[in-house]
């Protein structure tokens, strides 16, 4: 009895100094409700490091309830304002609200951690500055969820300026506004520590310079970036050819741009580069050349490569495929080394290339009907050995 009267005593004594220890601001609630756990179960009122085992039982129950409610309460919570959003005719509150679940979700847990610590009762100013910059990123996590939701009004204002490059346009302008906010977060929280961001910059020195000079290359690449965008020279879904490298614009960055090839391999391309080298746009013709030379055997007459010549000029001007006000030229060229050659010269009415393949097929089939037609054929390469005269039995003899 001596020792349990001791060992309530002891607890008494810990309850008064946690009493003693919590925060005004702490609720009357908790600290009633830790008293009673203490004089119900005296063992909780140990403590290691000024913590009772009550504390910690306390702040870790509310941080895991806290933690496992939070699913639950902001699943409930966005769909009850998706009722109300869904009254309305726009469709950008909706987004709002999709966009605000990540943040809410991360709210509850600085809420879990507060109480923790509130609990724990921790006065380590630097843990309260740690949740303190939790809540500015999370603050500026929800200004990004808004700009992200209501990119559609970006896109539309661009679209308005340029449509063909509005994607592009958008895209950059929604970097740049996303780097901002998060410079802006990042300097919040350095000030929140106590550290003068300008006077940080500005006591760079030489290192400051250096990074000056290393970031050259980036202001380049960036106003590489502007230039592409205001000449409008190249779009995303362009078939380009820069510095040498030929294939899809698949997108046009603030730093790079990225051009699928035919390879199906992915390059990387500084936008420096792209704005200052000679950039074919194959997208931006609208007809593609079909060019070819026919070459019809030796022992075709006159009167058939005539008859031929005129057949196949009808059969271009009359196709459908092919592009009206363009030049058209079917004539008998050259005579080659081992066939007549006819030139063949016109454009298709489409710069698609699978288009520009079936009717250049198409023609080809009827230009091969047109030949055979008139009794002609194709030649192939070829040659002939003349013999001035054979050797005689006397030669031979000899």
């Amino acid at each position: 009895m001596a020792l349990d009267s001791n060992i309530s005593e002891n607890n008494v004594t810990a309850v008064a100094k946690v009493a003693t220890k919590v925060d005004s601001s702490f609720d009357a609630f908790a600290q009633h409700i830790l008293v009673g756990i203490y004089k119900q179960f005296p063992i909780l009122g140990y403590n290691i490091a000024g913590i009772t085992y009550g504390q910690l039982l306390v702040a870790t129950l509310l941080f895991l309830f806290i933690f496992f409610i939070r699913g639950i309460f902001v699943s409930l919570f966005i769909k009850y304002l998706l009722i109300l959003t869904a009254k309305t005719e726009t469709k950008y509150d909706d987004r709002i609200v999709r966009s605000l679940t990540k943040p809410l979700r991360f709210t509850f847990l600085i809420l879990g951690l507060f109480i923790f610590v509130s609990v724990l009762y921790i006065k380590n100013h630097y843990i309260y500055l740690i949740l303190d910059s939790m809540i500015i990123i999370n603050i500026f996590w929800i200004i990004c969820a808004f700009i992200y939701a209501l990119q559609g009004i970006v896109h539309k204002a661009m679209n308005k300026l340029s449509g063909e490059l509005s994607d592009s346009l958008s895209k950059f302008v929604l970097r740049i506004v996303y780097i901002i906010v998060w410079v802006t977060c990042i300097s919040s929280v350095l000030s929140l520590w106590g550290i003068n961001v300008t006077a940080l910059f500005a006591s760079l020195g030489l290192g400051g310079l250096a990074f000056a000079l290393a970031a050259k290359d980036t202001a380049a690449n960036l106003f590489g970036s502007i230039a592409i965008l205001v000449d409008k020279s190249i779009k995303i879904g362009d078939w380009v050819k820069v510095n040498g490298i030929e294939g899809t614009v698949e997108d046009i960055g603030m730093r790079t741009t990225k051009i699928r090839t035919f390879y199906k391999s992915l390059v990387v391309v500084p936008n420096q580069i792209v704005a200052n080298s000679n950039i074919e746009n194959f997208s931006r013709r609208d007809t593609r050349r079909i060019l070819m030379r026919l070459g019809l055997s030796y022992d075709t007459t006159n009167k058939q490569i005539e008859a031929i010549v005129k057949d196949i000029k009808a059969l271009l001007k009359s196709h459908k495929g092919i592009a009206k006000n363009e030049t058209l030229l079917v004539n008998f060229d050259n005579f080659g080394d081992s066939a007549k050659e006819i030139f063949v010269y016109t454009f298709t009415n489409t710069a698609n290339w699978q288009e520009y393949l079936k009717i250049k097929e198409d023609i080809q089939y009827k230009i091969n009907d047109i030949v055979t037609k008139y009794g002609s054929s194709f030649a192939f390469p070829s040659h002939s050995l003349y013999i001035e005269s054979m050797p005689t039995a006397d030669t031979k003899q000899n």
